[in-house]
Order: C-alpha cells, then sequence, then structure tokens
C-alpha cells in the first residue's frame, strides 16, 4: 500500500509500506479522503519538521476489517476517525484541556492517515475516536470533520454574544470555517483579513462585513469605522504570522478577546506591548487541536447543513500526488481546502 513520508525538510515521498497488522480492538480503514492541515505543512516545510512526523490527521474512509473484541463497527461501516483520543480520567482531562492529556499525544493512526490504508488502535476505537458517517456525507466532507472540530474547541473558550462582531485574520480553510462559525453564532459584523488576494476574493462570497488586505494602511481604521469606534469583540488569529497578532490587540475592544488559533512555527517569537494588553484588559487565549466531544459537535454541523464545508473544498488530488498537493497548499495559489484522496 503507498503511504506518505516525510522525507526530508520540504520533501514528500509516496512509498509502498507493508499492510498493517491488527490487534485485539483495531479497526483498519481504507483511506478515502484526507485534508491537508496547516500543522502538515510545517511538518514538511516548517522548523520541526523530520522523517518521523506522521502526515494526515483528517481522514475518512471505510472500515476494511475489524479486530477481535470489536462490536460497534464492522467491514463496509464508513467513518471518520481521529488520530489523538484522550483518557477523560486524568487531572487535566478533568479540568476540560483533553488535549493536554499525555494520553492524548500518545494515540495515533498506523502508518498515519496519508495512506492508502492505516489502523485505528483499539484505545482511539474504545474513547470515542472513530464516528460513524451517512451516506449522504462525502468522504471530502468527512475530512473536514477535524478542522472544524478545531475551531469549534476554540469558540468555547471564550464568552460571546449573538450580535457581536469578530476580525478573522487568515482567511485560508480554517479562517472560513470560523467565518462560518460566527454566523451560526449569529454574529452582526465579520472582517476578514489576509494578504492572498483570491482568499480576500472568496471570502466576500459569505455575507462578510468587509474583506481586508492585511498590507492596507488603513486596515485598522476601516474596523474602528465600522464599530463606532470600539474595535471588534473578538479577534481570531487563523494564520502563523504573527504579526496578526499586533494587529489584532490594536483592532480589538477593549475587554475584547484576541484568540490565539493558528500554529505559529516553532521558535516563533514576538515583541508585545503589554501595556496595551493590560490597559485594555484584554483577554489572550489560546486552542490546541480538539478533543472527540468538539468533533461531534463538528459532524452535527455538517450532517444538519448548518455548515456546508463543501464549500471551502478547491483541490484534490490522488496520494501519488502529494507532493504537489501540499506544494500548492503552502501556496495558496487559488486554492482553499485542498484534500488528498486515494
Amino acid at each position: 500500500m503507498k503511504t506518505a513520508f516525510v522525507k526530508k525538510a520540504s520533501v514528500i515521498s509516496v512509498d509502498e509500506s507493508p499492510k498493517p497488522t491488527l490487534n485485539s480492538g483495531d479497526i483498519l480503514v481504507q483511506m478515502h479522503a484526507c485534508g491537508i492541515c496547516g500543522s502538515d505543512l510545517e511538518k514538511v516545510f516548517g522548523q520541526y519538521g523530520q522523517p518521523s512526523m506522521r502526515l494526515g490527521h483528517e481522514p475518512a474512509g471505510i472500515v476494511l476489517d475489524v479486530g477481535d473484541d470489536v462490536s460497534e463497527f464492522k467491514k463496509g461501516d464508513r467513518v471518520f476517525t481521529h488520530h489523538h483520543v484522550s483518557c477523560y480520567d486524568c487531572h487535566l482531562c478533568n479540568h476540560g484541556n483533553e488535549t493536554m492529556c499525555k494520553k492524548y499525544s500518545e494515540t495515533n493512526l498506523s502508518p498515519c492517515g496519508l495512506s492508502e490504508e492505516y489502523v485505528v488502535p483499539a484505545w482511539n476505537v474504545s474513547h470515542g475516536g472513530v464516528l460513524k458517517i451517512s451516506d449522504s456525507l462525502s468522504f471530502e466532507e468527512a475530512a473536514m470533520i477535524e478542522p472544524l472540530a478545531c475551531c469549534i474547541r476554540s469558540w468555547k473558550k471564550y464568552s460571546y454574544q449573538e450580535g457581536d462582531s469578530a476580525a478573522i485574520f487568515g482567511v485560508g480553510p480554517t479562517g472560513m470555517m470560523h467565518v462560518m462559525l460566527a454566523h451560526v453564532k449569529k454574529f452582526s459584523k465579520i472582517f476578514c483579513f489576509d494578504v492572498n488576494d483570491f482568499r480576500l476574493n472568496f471570502a466576500k462570497k459569505f455575507n462578510i462585513t468587509e474583506s481586508i488586505n492585511s498590507m492596507d494602511e488603513n486596515r485598522k481604521q476601516k474596523i474602528f469605522e465600522n464599530t463606532d469606534g470600539l474595535g471588534v469583540d473578538v479577534a481570531i488569529i487563523a494564520t502563523s504570522s504573527l504579526k496578526a497578532l499586533d494587529d489584532a490587540i490594536d483592532v480589538v475592544r477593549k475587554g475584547g478577546t484576541v484568540m490565539m488559533f493558528g500554529v505559529p512555527s516553532k521558535g516563533a517569537m514576538i515583541d508585545l506591548d503589554m501595556s496595551k494588553i493590560y490597559s485594555k484588559e484584554i483577554t489572550l487565549v489560546t486552542s490546541y487541536a480538539a478533543s472527540e466531544t468538539d468533533t461531534k459537535d463538528a459532524l452535527d454541523l455538517i450532517e444538519s447543513s448548518k455548515i456546508d464545508v463543501k464549500k471551502l473544498i478547491t483541490h484534490t488530488y490522488p496520494i501519488n500526488d502529494t507532493q504537489k498537493a501540499f506544494e500548492h497548499a503552502k501556496s495558496g495559489d487559488n486554492a482553499m481546502k485542498i484534500i488528498i484522496t486515494k
């Protein structure tokens, strides 16, 4: 079977790998679709990429086989599979920090989600890491469950009200999911920032207030002109660029929230004027990955058509073209979500 590996910095190889062996409680899945995430791009093109890194944590497919003691799933089931699953019993889990759980980082798909076939370990199977999907849901849509779940988790970390306003910095696939969630939450004004003209124009199709180039000298003023001088209630940074953090602190209102959602490069540093954060009483919060509760919430939103993730999928590539797909995702050239298929 074919599996995509990080061969070296910026290089992916698609090699033949041994067919996985099932242990008791495991299930074997044939991958039909797997999204490319910003963290995948960081593993390949960023500062911490190395051959041991596993690619692909947004896979969906069909169950090919089940190990002994598996009763909930059978051959032929259409499923989404989560790569990390927490214990739900430790101090961190009991405080709502499931993605910080030691077990969360220890669990994973084998050999990885970007493989023609992969094993979901017994722990994941028995702890909510596998969700059955309806026949009406495409595998490409199901591959969007995990990134949407990550966005949903971040929205649980701060308070907001119907009619609030948001500025979203970086309107790639997850940035656009934040736009869609803001609509679900009935926000009255949504401002989108990016340097990619295709994505800025793409965002305009989603009934936003304004699409603003991050290099525009008047970008901050445009926010204040449209919020009675207050600034936005929530600023979501859905990009790895830390320059957006400076802008977010400036345009969020007094007492507002800045959500650090995008994945920064390892070792990324920034100088902040802490007096601004203090005097404006800004809440600065981060969000990492998603729990099984979040993935179930994401599946509900997609299957109920409250969020139409199909609108975000612009390109698909077969697994043999994984290198080309990753380069396309990195460039963002006329692209939103890029999906690898079998």
